[in-house]
């Protein structure tokens, strides 16, 4: 069973989804559709992965109800201007093939572009919550300045913050910005893209507990609180990512991930206070 994690707007969430970055349009309705036979109910895409009308096409074939399904997807770069959010909005729900989006989120901030204004944007995306087609808005890569601008304009906080976490970059300024505002931290690259999987103590800790080095390491997120949405195209691993509820952590082995974080040189994604591609 899925732990859910509640928002600050009421809602909640499954704190265990599955991603579809970098999956090839062609093969994401297959994909998507094994994941939720699987048995995920939390699918994460975006505008600028291409592939929401597969998304689409497989939660339709799924047989499964709208309600049970939790869709997230997130604005591209080049529509941060109102009229563009309301209009690439409306495309997604016709690519998921929903009248209704669950969450969908800035994907980032883009602070050197658009004279810097995402406050604009984060109005528009609350617009969409006012008319009733989208559920949850939240942000993705926001800083922790970014997040008191958004806030400080408008009197509401996102739901989610989407940022990069991982045992070698844990990211805790925006982490903690996120909690004081009562956004909850969705993990991206959880796994550090593979690279924390050697980590020779998260391989004596998978040892110890009898469990694969990705488990441990998702199992470590759970336990701190974010929500996160692994990615695999292999069923295998799906089904192995999705068995983490039956086991915990010790206090200790918590500590001996939390220390293998690197800091800023721990982070593998793009810099959200640089980053400008559109």
């Amino acid at each position: 069973m899925v732990d859910s994690v509640k928002l600050n707007d009421g809602t909640t969430i499954p704190q265990l989804g599955f991603g579809t970055y970098l999956v090839p349009p062609e093969e994401t309705a297959a994909t998507v559709g094994a994941a939720l036979e699987v048995g995920y109910r939390h699918i994460d895409t975006a505008q600028g992965y291409k592939n929401e009308a597969e998304v689409g096409e497989a939660v339709a074939a799924s047989g499964i109800s709208r309600d049970e399904i939790y869709l997230t997807s997130k604005l591209h770069n080049g529509f941060h201007r109102r009229d563009d959010v309301i209009r690439s909005f409306e495309e997604t729900l016709e690519k998921l093939r929903v009248d209704r989006l669950d969450l969908f989120l800035i994907h980032w901030p883009l602070p050197t572009r658009y004279d810097g204004d995402f406050v604009s944007t984060w109005k528009a995306m609350l617009e969409l919550k006012e008319d009733g087609r989208l559920t949850s808005a939240g942000v993705s890569n926001f800083q922790p300045d970014h997040l008191q601008q958004i806030v400080d304009a408008t009197g509401e906080a996102p739901v989610v913050n989407q940022i990069e976490v991982h045992p070698y970059f844990r990211n805790e300024a925006a982490r903690q910005a996120s909690h004081d505002h009562a956004v909850a931290v969705e993990a991206w690259g959880p796994l550090g893209q593979g690279a924390v999987l050697d980590d020779a103590t998260v391989a004596q800790i998978a040892a110890e507990t009898g469990r694969a080095p990705s488990q441990v390491i998702l199992r470590w997120h759970l336990e701190r609180g974010d929500i996160i949405f692994p990615k695999s195209m292999k069923r295998e691993r799906m089904e192995e990512n999705f068995a983490i509820f039956d086991f915990s952590l010790t206090p200790e082995q918590m500590e001996r991930i939390d220390v293998l974080d690197q800091g800023a040189a721990g982070r593998q994604g793009p810099d959200p206070d640089t980053f400008d591609m559109v």
